[in-house]
């Protein structure tokens, strides 16, 4: 095994390892970064929507070479019930800018390009490797790691946890509690092959242009959920999220839900004729604010998804790894530059720095959001998508009822709703939540 020490060793090669080890290693710093699959990316499938202003500052030509899928100029938020959705749609030309703001990728892509981008700013990458136990001084600081390789342990002024929202190496280590079922969301994801000129025929878009459309609604059966779809250059990503502990709880298969989401009305002409090559699940972090555990320690930091960083809300997570990752990185070169040792004290400065940006700013201000959202799952994602669907056929349909009698029909269902399900009270707890 390696017997050299290092400057700082980053587990994992996610979004926000690849950030943090990145910017150590571009600052001159001795990086070492250890990833348990064959390559980085190897173990992440997902299809994401990454966020070009928090990469442009750590890698400000990125555009020159990343595999950017396609830029979104089009975002489609839609509320579902069995056969139907309403929908708020955003478009604008404005988005075909010079430096387009949101991309799709597909990560496991993304992260063999940004894995290349490390070792080209001088940073040391192995991979298949598997980081089994921190190891500690006499006084509990951590030192290093060991792997499962042989050779004994691995040594660095600190260890930057990047291992992603179910790594065991933290809880192990005691640095973090076991992660609870209902912070976390299992989503599975299909990926959906068709040539690109159908793509841009089916959402209207040309050349490098993209569509998302993310929706809720009786898709997730009572469950607080999501389903989402990216288009891609030549695919397309069509996936839903829920809550592991409703999974458990309503015994609810999670691909029979991706199933019927399949064959939705809305979303079946949507992939009519593709071709699915890839299956994949992943756990997301939905705890928010409230679900952050200590975030630096004696010789250690964890960023992005095994800090519980996203933003379930706004359905962010890519950018609050790298940004997450990017600060830690900043913090300790700050610490190094001042000869300090890598103390809980000093590390204590990647907090107040990660405290002052959006990351901590969002998730505090709707700290209260996943909470609501989750307690009342069955009003938001179930009863509330039915009653607007039944409202906007009744105003849509033209068969001799008098208007008239069509309001007081409206009307008196969502007042039955108000009296039964607490709808008035939902909406001032949902207000208050965004406040």
């Amino acid at each position: 095994m390696i017997k050299e020490e290092f400057d700082a060793i980053v587990i994992g090669a996610g979004m926000s390892g690849n950030a943090a080890a990145y910017t150590m290693a571009s600052d001159g710093l001795k990086v070492l970064q250890l990833e348990r699959g064959e390559y980085p990316g190897s173990k992440n499938v997902q299809g994401a929507i990454m966020y070009a202003n928090m990469l442009e500052k750590i890698v400000p030509d990125f555009r020159d070479d990343a595999p950017l899928e396609r830029h979104l100029v089009e975002q489609r938020l839609w509320v579902m019930d069995e056969t139907s959705h309403t929908g708020i749609h955003y478009r604008s030309d404005d988005f075909n800018e010079v430096k387009p703001n949101r991309y799709t990728i597909i990560r496991a892509q993304f992260d063999k390009w940004f894995s290349r981008r490390v070792r080209g700013a001088g940073a040391t990458v192995l991979c298949e490797t598997t980081v089994t136990e921190l190891v500690r001084d006499a006084k509990g600081k951590v030192i290093g790691v060991r792997t499962d390789r042989a050779g004994g342990a691995i040594y660095a002024d600190v260890v930057v946890l990047a291992e992603g929202v179910c790594g065991l190496l933290g809880t192990r280590g005691g640095l973090r509690k076991m992660l609870k079922p209902e912070a976390v969301a299992l989503a599975v994801k299909e990926m959906h092959f068709l040539p690109e000129e159908v793509i841009e025929q089916r959402f209207g878009v040309k050349g490098s242009e993209g569509c998302v459309i993310e929706a809720v609604g009786t898709i997730s059966h009572g469950m607080a959920g999501l389903g989402f779809l990216y288009t891609n250059k030549e695919s397309i990503s069509l996936g839903i999220g829920c809550l592991v502990s409703d999974f458990a709880a309503k015994m609810e298969s999670p691909y029979a839900l991706l199933d019927a989401l399949k064959n939705h009305p809305s979303i079946r002409p949507l992939i009519a004729g593709s071709e699915v090559k890839e299956y994949a699940a992943h756990l997301i972090p939905e705890g928010g604010y409230k679900a952050i555990p200590q975030l630096f320690g004696d010789g250690w930091v964890v960023v992005g998804d095994a800090a519980q960083l996203n933003n379930a809300v706004h359905r962010e997570g890519s950018n609050l790894a790298m940004t997450s990752g990017r600060i830690a990185a900043e913090a300790i070169i700050q610490v190094k530059r001042r000869n300090d040792p890598m103390t809980k004290r000093n590390l204590a400065l990647y907090k107040t720095m990660l405290e002052k940006s959006f990351v901590v700013k969002d998730l505090r201000k709707y700290k209260d959001m996943p909470a609501l959202l989750h307690t009342n799952a069955r009003n938001f994602f179930t009863t509330y998508p039915r009653l607007m669907s039944q409202a906007a056929q009744n105003f849509m349909r033209v068969d001799g009822t008098p208007k008239i009698e069509k309001e007081k029909a409206t009307t008196a269902a969502f007042i039955k709703a108000r009296s039964r399900l607490g709808l008035v009270s939902d909406a001032i707890r949902l207000a208050l939540a965004w406040r």
